[in-house]
């Protein structure tokens, strides 16, 4: 039986819901930096895909580089149009021959980009308002040393970490569901709501204050009238939805930086800032568990893009946030936790260098009353590591 380093400690700061000042972010779908993390992740599943289904196992790949170049465009009411296309660059690693056989990677890439942008981005027309190009090295084909013989574990590609924390506070939990919520049932009711959403919470004490940055869509807004009652429509829906997560007192704000005397609004044509002079990258947005949440530790790694075979910036940061999520579900006494897990280069991906578990227990609880069971929890989990690479590569598991 295999003796994993896991470590289970109390820790010695306050809750995050106990701080007085708590910041949370999400960047929504249509940002450029997830325009790139979505076009990343859609690329590296159809490279694993593609693989297990000529060689029945994935070979080497990473496109966790990708960038956006913004184009130009002028909005205006009832319908605008782009002047210069988004410039969208797929970069990373692919294998392009395996024993003998060549596998079309780049023709790959495309499609899958293509896909993507065409389902979550419908209002950007491939090839004409955003242009795809790919550059893929060439991956190595040899990686029996490195993703381990069939049915063994791989090992580590990196010495890095992945961090994760749960349950989500509520500040957490509005943040989040405001950009998910907008961009699904209520975008269907309000076209005029564009996919690039930005939301940002801050709360102090007992109130919190969300920022919403929304791109406008110009076709459907006529006019200022109807431009402001669309973000009227909005703060309405995020201050009501807010009740659903918390008890605390929330202000909600759209579109701060808009000036009506000016004209100045967030009017785009395509529904994202990528449309004018807002670029973006792989990993400058969410973390693996769709916030960027600066009150706690987080991995620097972008997940996006990259393998998830052994990729520990992949693999360990997806890993560390199911886990911390299956210990609060599993185990009693349990307010906050955190993960942290720690791999070296070159050993078995099951067994970190240290599974830490930093743990605020609930009143009358004491770390070592639920230590064993926090232990097992990990243990186990840590011993079916694998299933993550094929979630990751069924899309069973979000990156951003």
């Amino acid at each position: 039986m295999t003796e994993r380093n896991i470590r289970v400690q109390p820790t010695n700061r306050l809750a995050v819901e106990d701080q007085e000042v708590e910041i949370v972010e999400r960047k929504g779908i249509g940002h450029p930096d997830s325009i790139c993390d979505g076009v990343a992740e859609s690329v590296a599943r159809a490279l694993a895909q593609t693989y297990l289904d000529r060689f029945g196992k994935p070979l080497h790949y990473n496109t966790d580089e990708t960038q956006l170049v913004a184009g130009t465009a002028a909005p205006a009411f009832g319908g605008g149009e782009m002047l210069e296309p988004i410039y969208l660059l797929i970069v990373g690693r692919a294998t392009k021959e395996y024993e003998g056989t060549k596998i079309p990677a780049e023709t790959i890439a495309l499609e899958a980009a293509r896909d993507y942008i065409n389902e979550e981005l419908p209002r950007l027309d491939v090839g004409k308002d955003v242009v795809v190009d790919v550059k893929l090295g060439e991956g190595s084909g040899d990686l029996q040393e490195v993703f381990g013989e069939d049915g063994s574990v791989p090992m580590a590609n990196d010495t890095s970490f992945g961090v994760g924390h749960a349950p989500l506070t509520e500040t957490e939990q509005i943040v989040y569901n405001t950009e998910r919520k907008l961009n699904t049932e209520y975008a269907e009711e309000n076209p005029e709501v564009g996919p690039d959403i930005k939301v940002m919470g801050k709360r102090e004490n007992d109130h919190i204050d969300v920022t919403v940055a929304v791109a406008m869509v110009d076709e459907y807004v006529a006019d200022m009238d109807e431009y402001r009652d669309a973000v009227d429509g909005v703060r309405e829906y995020v201050t009501e939805l807010a009740t659903d997560y918390t008890d605390r007192s929330v202000e909600v704000e759209v579109n701060t930086a808009d000036d009506y005397d000016e004209g100045s609004i967030y009017l785009t044509t395509t529904g994202t800032s990528a449309e004018q002079g807002d670029d973006g990258s792989v990993g400058r947005g969410n973390r693996a568990n769709g916030l960027i949440t600066p009150n706690r530790p987080m991995s620097i790694e972008a997940t996006s893009g990259k393998n998830a075979v052994n990729h520990i910036g992949k693999i360990y940061n997806l890993l560390s946030t199911d886990i911390a999520e299956t210990v609060g579900e599993e185990v009693d006494g349990i307010r906050e936790l955190q993960i942290r897990l720690l791999s070296q280069i070159g050993r078995p991906i099951d067994e970190p260098h240290v599974a830490d578990a930093d743990v605020v227990t609930e009143d009358g609880v004491a770390v070592s009353d639920i230590e064993d069971d926090v232990s097992a929890v990990i243990d186990r989990e840590l011993a079916d590591v694998t299933s993550i690479t094929k979630r990751a590569i069924d899309g069973e598991l979000s990156t951003f």
